[in-house]
């Protein structure tokens, strides 16, 4: 069984820009750091076409999947060594999402690495978006797998060990994709003025995550929206815009 201190984002197996962002894990981290994306500043994008490079790359097939950045965002700060709409390969992806495993026990990160691993994880890409009233940030990130089942499985991993800790709150649904979308919110603070969710989906051979920080109350709708309108773009890239 896995631990429960398990870092927040870990269970969703986000990769490490995500991963480090956040900052909040079970047994209660250290949070300070999560103010510094306020002083994050971008260029606003503005209402050009979807090729405008402030919308988001898509000179790859998987950016082209990343939703667009949409009416009343940015792109937001960079995911560590990804940037804020970046790609790696297969072998890069695998390294980084085994790189989450750090902290775990022994037998839970080989666990853990030994489920990465069967994944057989074909690439990954990020894009991060910020609200222009920078009250809302997140962090999209799109792993395609070799074969839907591995997908499938892996999704149901996720919740379950969500449901396992069994202190995170249930999050929004997400419209139109409730059997292929789960959301959760981090256990209630107090002390913080800062709230973060995390919503893990799945779409043919892709697997989907979604980590979100804001102001609290997190904006929880927009959210979900911002997944719900991601999934649909993965149906109709070409149309969804």
């Amino acid at each position: 069984m896995l631990l429960t201190a398990l870092p927040f984002v870990l269970v969703l197996g986000a990769v490490g820009g995500a991963a480090a962002y956040t900052k909040v894990t079970v047994d209660g981290a250290d949070r300070t750091v999560e103010t510094t994306f306020w002083k994050v500043s971008a260029p606003e994008s503005d209402k050009d076409p979807a090729g405008d490079i402030a919308r988001g790359r898509s000179d790859t097939e998987l950016s082209k999947l990343l939703l667009p950045v949409p009416e009343g965002y940015r792109l937001g700060p960079d995911d560590g060594e990804y940037g804020n709409d970046g790609e790696v390969g297969g072998k890069q992806a695998v390294a980084a999402m085994k790189e989450s495993s750090h902290g775990l026990a022994g037998k839970d990160a080989r666990e853990y690495e030994k489920r990465i691993d069967k994944l057989r994880v074909q690439g990954l890409a990020v894009r991060s978006y910020v609200a222009q009233g920078n009250e809302l940030e997140v962090h999209a990130e799109i792993v395609r797998m070799k074969d839907k089942g591995a997908v499938r499985n892996f999704y149901t991993f996720q919740t379950e060990l969500f449901d396992l800790v069994g202190i995170f709150r249930d999050g929004p649904k997400v419209k139109g994709h409730t059997s292929k979308a789960t959301c959760y919110l981090q256990p209630k603070d107090s002390d913080s003025d800062i709230e973060d969710m995390v919503c893990a989906a799945y779409d043919g051979e892709l697997s989907i995550t979604y980590v979100a920080t804001g102001t609290k109350p997190v904006d929880k709708a927009a959210v979900a929206e911002l997944l719900k309108d991601q999934l649909d773009h993965i149906t109709s890239p070409g149309e969804y815009i």
